[in-house]
């Protein structure tokens, strides 16, 4: 499943496989939250862009169209005709972030759907039932995600509540890829650690759910209102406790300079919604830092959007042609925005992975991690 190639210092150069194909890591994970890009990018697109795992919601893709919906279709990689790797996350951030009315218990949490307010309950199987029916690779467990910060005694009942429901994941995980109408029967289930901003916390929740001996394991509930140095600590605290042979995922994070220095910390794989969303209001990222192409001084701007960069949209559009359509609100304009940065953020890990390969990701990192941050 997973093949640690090489390494420089913490950072890992490694193969993961699934039955969707083989994914070269570092990597970072496209979102396409309800099986499509936000910005018009198709799985044709994703296909010429670099894209090696698409990243889909289990909470909004059961309250639309509906997972059993997607099953009898033929399961998600054929609904949306992506061919390649697909992580479904099991829909506990947005049922914390999104419900506004919710009731925890040990069975689940029940709450109303942010769309039309009909009553939900989402617990341990049924996030595994959800996104047995979507036939996604790789399947994340149903945790709870608590804001930072958090009282201490929350923290620590929240984290025994997630390791119990991460039992009931796996047995739930193995029942569904036995039966005979599984779309996906080689779907694997990735744990994810929890503990707020509390390093004791972190790693007895890690060191609690290797024991599971599942093929992955995420660090999840960070970029959640924590600083950026505490998010680093926390990966610190806990990659130690995190096996070496088995996949490492940040979720929800983060920008080209948090992508390196979490590489830098041992992290695999990640996917945030930022590049997409920044390109969506004409923020863009280059090698030379961040740009906002509706500044005034683009419009006569004959230039790419970033002279060192290859992808389909520097190829043939100059700055001015883009700043317009975003004046214009041209829908080509968040289309052709986002297809650079989503090419962008794969062309960086590509880089990534090439430097670990020579022996030059201190280098890279010295280089990119602060000037990728600037703004142009």
């Amino acid at each position: 499943m997973f093949k640690l190639l090489r390494t420089e210092g913490k950072a890992r150069r490694g193969e993961f496989t699934c039955a969707h194909g083989t994914v070269q890591t570092p990597v970072f994970m496209n979102v396409g939250t309800q099986a499509a890009i936000k910005g018009g990018l198709s799985a044709f697109d994703l296909e010429h862009i670099g894209t090696q795992v698409e990243l889909s919601n289990t909470y909004h893709l059961h309250l639309r169209p509906g997972d059993k919906l997607i099953h009898d279709m033929g399961g998600l990689h054929r609904f949306m005709t992506w061919n390649g790797p697909i992580l479904t996350d099991s829909g506990g951030f947005q049922v914390f972030s999104l419900a506004a009315l919710r009731k925890i218990k040990e069975e689940g949490v029940s709450f109303a759907s942010h769309i039309d307010g009909h009553k939900i309950f989402m617990g341990p199987e049924e996030s595994m039932q959800i996104q047995s029916n979507l036939g996604s690779d790789i399947c994340m467990a149903f945790d709870e995600c608590v804001e930072n910060p958090a009282p201490y005694e929350y923290v620590k009942a929240s984290c025994e509540r997630t390791l119990r429901w991460l039992v009931r994941c796996k047995a739930e995980n193995e029942r569904l890829n036995r039966l005979p109408d599984t779309v996906n029967p080689q779907q694997m289930l990735w744990g994810i650690n929890q503990g707020g901003t509390y390093p004791d916390l972190r790693i007895w929740h890690m060191q609690e759910i290797t024991k599971l001996d599942l093929p992955g394991y995420a660090i999840g509930g960070l970029a959640v209102g924590e600083s950026t140095q505490t998010m680093y600590e926390i990966i610190e605290a806990v990659e130690p406790y995190m096996p070496v042979n088995k996949t490492r995922y940040l979720m929800g994070v983060g920008t080209p300079s948090n992508i390196i220095e979490s590489v830098a910390r041992g992290v695999d794989f990640f996917d945030c919604v930022m590049p997409a969303r920044n390109a969506r209001h004409a923020k863009l990222f280059t090698w030379q830092g961040a740009m906002n192409l509706k500044n005034a001084k683009y419009e006569r701007d004959e230039r790419p959007i970033d002279p060192e960069c290859d992808c389909p949209v520097c190829r043939r559009y100059s700055r001015a042609y883009l700043r317009h359509l975003f004046k214009a609100e041209e829908m080509l304009a968040m289309r052709l925005a986002v297809m650079h940065n989503l090419y962008f953020y794969n062309k960086l890990m590509q880089r990534i992975r090439d430097a670990i390969d020579t022996g030059t990701f201190a280098d890279f990192r010295a280089t990119y991690s602060a000037k990728l941050e600037e703004r142009i």
